[in-house]
Parts: C-alpha cells; structure tokens; sequence
C-alpha cells in the first residue's frame, strides 16, 4: 500500500497530477480541493495517497490531509458511490461542509454536486452519519462561530431531517417532545434517531 508521496510536481492536468519520485513518475487523480492547494509546477509536494487495485488497472488518489483521504475512503463504503463520485463530493464540499450537510441531512447541498441525485445523497446522508472523520468537533467549532439559532428554529430542523430519513411527521414531533431545551441540531438530530430506533 502506498499511504503517501512526496516528490516534485511534475505536472497538473486536473484532477490528474504527475509527481516525480527520484526519476520515476506517480499519476495521481485529486480533488478539485486538494488541486487548488498544489504548489506551482516543478516544486516539491507531499499527499496522502489511497492505492485502489481494480481488475483494469492500479489508481492513485492524492489528498492534501488526512481528513480528505479517510473522508474519501468512507464515501467509498457508500453503496453506489465510486472514485469518480467521491472526488466529485470532494471536489464539490470541504470535508467540513460534507460533515455540516451529514449532521443537519441537507440532501439540497448533495444534489448540486453533477452525478449525485436525490436517491444517492440520502443514502450518502444514512451512511455517512457518525463515520466521517474529526466532523463533529468541525461542526461544533462552525456552529459556534455562525451562532446559535433560535430552538423553534433548531427543533424545525430536526424534524425536517427526520423527515427526509423517512420518518412521518408524528414520529418526528413525538421524538422532538423528547429532547432537552436548547439541544443543537445536530445532538438533537442524533438523539432523535436513537431515540426512534429504540421505539
């Protein structure tokens, strides 16, 4: 397994990169995220790297943190979703965003990713909960510097996930009544979902 390269940027044809490692070329594909971070061509550069053996060849992926790469790998367990797909999401969302949509089920910001329709960005919603990496403390440091909504609005949004989980809109209410004032969204949506599957 190949779990990083450093060496010199050869060459950048996004999303393909080429980095030069003591004379021997490496093609790596990155997202549009890590591309824009690269440093200009010729000088040196170090990425995560995720090594997928297929049966029509070897792939390399490139990630400019750790964070991209275990996110990558995580949206790859995602039935239906392949490389191209993961580095479209990527491409698309910070892994930040990507963990913000997850914890609040906003299936409008999966949507206006090309290739991700409505079906696929509510299983990515499903699959993804509580698997991305360091994405709760990523939300709880946005959450706190964007403020807190009022909790008419928060509990709003909690219902409004349920929903979109396939909920209807008795169990909704019913798991909102249970939760403590002033919950956040995302404790609250997380709470609610146990709450319902114990029920």
């Amino acid at each position: 397994m190949i779990g990083r390269i450093t060496g010199r940027l050869a060459e950048k044809n996004p999303p393909q990169i080429l980095v030069d490692v003591n004379g021997v070329g490496y093609e790596l594909e990155v997202p549009m995220s890590t591309f824009y971070g690269l440093p200009a061509t010729g000088q040196n550069v170090s990425l995560c790297t995720h090594l997928a053996v297929r049966e029509d060849g070897h792939f390399l992926y490139g990630f400019a943190s750790e964070d991209e790469r275990a996110t990558f790998r995580q949206l790859l367990k995602v039935g239906g979703v392949g490389a191209r797909t993961a580095l479209a999401i990527l491409s698309g969302l910070s892994v930040q965003d990507l963990a913000q949509a997850v914890a609040q089920q906003e299936t409008g910001r999966l949507v206006k990713i090309p290739g991700i329709g409505k079906k696929t960005a509510e299983r990515l919603l499903l699959e993804l909960r509580d698997k991305l990496p360091k994405a709760l403390p990523l939300l709880a440091q946005a959450e706190g510097l964007g403020g807190v909504g009022a909790p008419a609005d928060e509990r709003s949004d909690i219902i409004n996930a349920l929903l979109a989980l396939g909920y209807n809109d008795k169990e909704a209410q019913l798991a909102v009544k249970k939760l403590p004032e002033g919950i956040s969204v995302t404790d609250g949506i997380r709470s609610a979902l146990k709450g319902l599957s114990r029920a």
